[in-house]
């Protein structure tokens, strides 16, 4: 039986001293009145905060120089993710081209496509979206039906996606389609292009949520067109990619730091003198989330080696999902109060009414637990 590969290794002092670093950049933002914290900080959009951001030098951390990286290690990388999470940055604008759509097209993408979109991305001036979900098939990346059909030199793509975030305002999707027969597995066939989202043959429909805000959209392919230098990886290869692009998606800080907001606005509401219960729930939420830190910043060391992590990402998502669905609901019988969206001046309920109505969404953005426990089973040889 296989077994997990996480280690308990101290952050390194380069780490430490990007820490040191993003958060005097993070305090000079707020005192500036950038931003106020946000308890949907990774799905926050904010163009400007992500074009100072980059500027400042904390997106592209890893990439390399020659692309407008910096060549950082991965612990460097989530030592600053973890401190714009904490702090409720809005890092929307950068955050999937940062921590997945980037280092895919580094490993697979074509010269041309490296030259023209990562340095862009390394500046926090190029937004991704991820093109993976579809209507009628969930988690079942296999069933995808969204076709392209070589024309010349070109594609030719017709389809649509689902619960696209921010499609509405990114630059590019990185989009998995169907190019040949699926074959006996089902994973043949596959295959990553890049899409402009400015192009023709695109167009993006908002769904909004409970609260009525608009993150999500269906986004739909008409005859658009792309050619062959905005292909990722080679023709068929497409399974094989987007399995090692959700390492990168599963294993972040941003799985089970999403409600960490209402945790913080939690400790402060009960304050310096919690009764017994308080002190045992919120002590057992903080051990965890100090576990989870420790499992999410192994699974960067494994990337850092260029190790392909999947079953432990599908852990820490499965795990963190688990702990950020726990926060509101403990949240709730520790101070009983009804959840408001509108609550100003009392941050912590309007914390608690925000994350109440997201949290049912933790655990399918990114892979159901369903999925991720077969993924988890498979990697232990128990399937």
């Amino acid at each position: 039986m296989q077994s997990f590969r996480f280690s308990a290794e101290p952050l390194p002092a380069e780490a430490e001293a990007a820490r040191a670093a993003v958060r005097v950049f993070l305090d000079a933002e707020l005192a500036a009145g950038h931003f106020v914290p946000h308890r949907t900080s990774w799905t926050t959009f904010d163009a400007g905060f992500s074009r100072r951001a980059g500027a400042a030098g904390f997106i592209g951390l890893t990439m390399p120089e020659a692309y407008g990286g910096h060549e950082r290690s991965g612990l460097v990388r989530f030592v600053v993710t973890e401190e714009m999470l904490a702090a409720g940055a809005p890092c929307g604008a950068h955050w999937i081209s940062d921590r997945q759509s980037g280092p895919q097209i580094l490993r697979h993408g074509s010269e041309a496509a490296k030259r023209a979109i990562l340095p862009r991305i390394c500046r926090g001036e190029c937004a991704f979206g991820i093109g993976m979900s579809e209507p009628n098939s969930g988690s079942d990346l296999a069933a995808v039906r969204t076709r392209a059909a070589r024309d010349g030199d070109d594609w030719l793509i017709n389809g649509s996606k689902i619960w696209t975030t921010n499609a509405h305002q990114v630059d590019y999707l990185l989009a998995l389609v169907r190019t040949g027969e699926p074959g006996p597995d089902r994973h043949g066939g596959l295959t990553q292009f890049i899409i402009d989202m400015a192009a023709p043959g695109v167009t993006v429909r908002p769904i909004l949520d409970l609260s009525g805000h608009h993150e999500f959209n269906e986004v739909f392919f008409t005859d658009y067109r792309v050619p062959d230098a905005m292909m990722v990886g080679a023709e068929g290869e497409g399974w094989g990619l987007v399995t090692e692009e959700l390492a990168f998606e599963r294993s972040g800080p941003d799985r089970f730091l999403s409600d960490y907001r209402l945790l913080v606005e939690l400790v402060d509401r009960i304050g310096p003198e919690p009764d017994r219960f308080q002190a045992v729930e919120t002590g057992r939420m903080v051990a965890q989330l100090t576990a989870l830190l420790g499992m999410s910043a192994s699974v960067a060391r494994l990337l850092d080696k260029g190790v392909v992590p999947g079953v432990e990402a599908a852990l820490v998502k499965d795990v963190g999902n688990s702990f950020e669905r726990a926060v509101p609901e403990i949240a709730r019988r520790l101070v009983p109060v009804e959840p408001s969206l509108t609550a100003q001046g009392e941050p912590f309920r309007e914390a608690l009414g925000g994350v109440t109505l997201r949290a049912p969404s933790f655990t399918l953005r990114g892979g159901t637990r369903e999925v991720l426990r077969g993924v988890i089973a498979r990697g232990l040889g128990l399937r």
